[in-house]
């Protein structure tokens, strides 16, 4: 047990318990640690749909947007799929989505062994897997979900500056 820092009464002082108390310097903290603080937060969505429409023109005007039929290979070769991005001129890190998750088993095989691939589902596509490869690589399926949900994001009356103006009372 840790003794008082002077006696209760007698010494015209106010009373303590301990010097450890909250209020002396080095001593306990009121609430303690909490941990890490969590800055993460979700942008609004007309902003998301701004930002993918944004990259998206970007990469087409620099010629880094491809399109492709299905993502099948004939073999799961990563070489196959190294000479095709060579031969296409598709630069080192690519980007290949598709509409659905389950991707075709060669593409997989072949994208695992090889650095600088990565496979997407359209409804994980976001602007920093966008910029961050060189190329992206659209299935034709793809492309015209993207543009579906985009067109739906853009036109839609959740967004405020697309509202019609309320009308004017007399």
């Amino acid at each position: 047990m840790r003794a008082k820092p002077w006696p209760q009464k007698g010494t015209g002082r106010a009373r303590h318990k301990s010097k450890f108390d909250p209020q002396w310097k080095g001593g306990y903290k009121v609430h303690g640690p909490k941990g890490p603080t969590s800055f993460f937060y979700v942008l609004p969505k007309e902003k998301r749909v701004e930002g993918l429409c944004t990259a998206l023109t970007v990469k087409l005007h620099q010629n880094d947007v491809h399109f492709v039929d299905s993502l099948d290979l004939p073999t799961h070769q990563p070489t196959y799929l190294q000479e095709l991005a060579e031969d296409r001129f598709w630069g080192p890190s690519i980007l290949f989505v598709d509409d659905t998750d389950i991707m075709p088993h060669n593409i997989m095989f072949a994208s695992a062994k090889t650095e600088g691939l990565t496979l997407m589902p359209v409804y994980g596509l976001n602007v920093y897997s966008i910029l961050k490869h060189t190329t992206l690589v659209l299935t034709i399926r793809a492309l015209n979900k993207i543009e579906k949900k985009l067109l739906h994001a853009l036109h839609s009356y959740d967004n405020p500056k697309d509202q019609p103006a309320p009308p004017d009372e007399p």
